[in-house]
């Protein structure tokens, strides 16, 4: 799969994500947040908490790394996504248009879609590391 075909998969995941978060009342804070580290897909807020979302999509059938997506979110992703968190927090601490929670939490969505881009089942799970 090209760079370009990862990419265009990635942001179609992402779309769905957020389409998912906002039918479910979540507010958007703010979508690729990038850092030396690497890049927060999505934040967002609920109610009580700031939420750090990491969405993975796959294509179903695809033969190319885990079956399920949320299987290719592993401890060194958690850890850079925990390590990028705290980057944002602290380069928006004075910023008083940051939604104050008083819970962060970071939740995981899996996007599944068929070759053709249509999608198939996204998983959202809260709290998920």
């Amino acid at each position: 799969m090209s760079t370009d075909t990862r990419r265009a998969l990635g942001a179609h995941g992402e779309i769905a994500a957020v389409r998912h978060l906002e039918a479910a009342g979540y507010r958007i804070v703010e979508l690729n947040y990038r850092t030396r580290h690497g890049e927060i897909d999505v934040i967002a807020a609920d109610a009580g908490h700031l939420v750090f979302c990491e969405v993975k999509a796959r294509v179903a059938g695809g033969r190319r790394g885990p079956a399920s997506p949320l299987e290719a979110i592993g401890p060194d992703k958690r850890r850079r996504l925990r390590h990028m968190a705290s980057e944002w927090l602290i380069e928006r601490a004075a910023d008083p248009a940051r939604p104050r929670r008083n819970e962060i939490r970071f939740d995981a969505i899996g996007v599944l879609v068929t070759p053709r881009g249509e999608l198939l089942r996204l998983e959202h799970v809260e709290g998920a590391f």
